[in-house]
């Protein structure tokens, strides 16, 4: 973006974007703000302040977390800012509320702290392309959703394919016997978040075996134990012949582990239960719990390896997909045994 793209998308002259700019001359208060909108809008730094910038700019990294609380982001965290302090580097994390623009935020950081590069994680992104080249310094977005089509070529992504894990966890279930499975996520209005891709993987497993799709056996519930337990209770109300439950975070699978124990019913005896993540609490809840577990530690390194890459202009942006493993601790059976 230079003044010339400013003025052509403001409908002014060159001369009248440098008047607005520099504060000098008469220019009328309506192109005043016309000027000024586009300026704003698409970030724009004057040339001198970008030189400016540049030679000022800090090597702080920043971390912009969406689901902070999450215990699968724990160990994310700590190695990035591992990874980011082996390379000489301050790291920044800032929490991003639910609702909140983090682009925005990001662009906030930006002006004030004259970042190196930013690593965002978690969350589902509606971004359009423009919004993301709004973003003048390299970023990477890790275990992200993105809605909209944009140019790969735009930015850099770790993630897993929640489609193709989903349909592991489900057609695991299948192979033990059960085809009452029923499927716990957060399914907000936006259409290709986390949730809604676990669930796409879920029906693909059902439909390639032969099974109906039921809706009933489908509960929204927030990534909490809390939501899993009540969002389970419902389920176990509708549906007397569930045999399975699979949870979209470990998270909610320890809720609904312990709305089925809570119910007199035993894990596995009666009903088999697998979550996804593996974070360490499903490992000690009693019984253990079989899950999804993504490779978030390597996850989070090659995050930082991408960035830091990006920065010293060794590569250009890339994509990365982690493959995760199926653990098996014990919380499902075959069915008769």
């Amino acid at each position: 973006m230079n003044i010339k793209d400013i003025a052509r998308l403001s409908g002014v002259g060159i001369s009248t974007v440098s008047r607005v700019l520099n504060n000098t001359g008469f220019v009328s208060d309506a192109t005043r703000t016309k000027v000024m909108e586009v300026v704003k809008k698409y970030n724009y730094i004057p040339n001198s302040s970008a030189r400016n910038l540049k030679m000022t700019q800090s090597n702080t990294i920043a971390l912009m977390v969406k689901g902070i609380s999450n215990p699968f982001f724990s160990n994310m965290i700590k190695e990035v800012e591992r990874q980011v302090n082996l390379r000489g580097c301050p790291l920044l994390i800032q929490h991003v509320e639910d609702g909140s623009d983090e682009i925005n935020a990001a662009l906030q950081l930006v002006k004030e702290k004259n970042l190196y590069g930013v690593i965002f994680m978690g969350g589902t992104y509606d971004h359009s392309e423009e919004k993301f080249r709004q973003l003048n310094i390299p970023f990477v977005l890790t275990t992200i959703t993105t809605t909209q089509e944009v140019d790969p070529t735009v930015f850099s992504s770790v993630i897993i394919d929640d489609v193709q894990e989903a349909y592991k966890a489900t057609s695991y279930l299948i192979s033990l016997g059960h085809t009452k499975i029923s499927f716990l996520a957060r399914f907000p209005l936006v259409q290709h978040t986390t949730g809604n891709r676990r669930l796409l993987g879920y029906i693909k497993a059902l439909e390639e075996h032969g099974i109906p799709y039921d809706p009933s056996l489908v509960e929204d519930c927030e990534y909490s134990p809390s939501s899993g337990f009540t969002a389970t209770k419902r389920l176990m109300n509708k549906n007397k012949d569930m045999t399975a439950v699979f949870a979209a975070s470990d998270t909610i699978a320890i809720g609904a582990a312990k709305a089925i124990l809570s119910s007199g019913l035993s894990i596995p005896g009666d009903i088999s239960v697998i979550g996804f993540d593996g974070i360490e609490m499903a490992e000690y809840y009693h019984p253990s719990l079989d899950t999804i577990s993504q490779p978030g530690v390597d996850m989070a390194k090659a995050s930082v390896e991408i960035l830091f890459d990006l920065i010293t202009g060794q590569s250009t942006n890339k994509h990365v997909v982690f493959d995760s493993v199926l653990v098996k601790r014990g919380s499902c059976k075959k069915i008769g045994k």
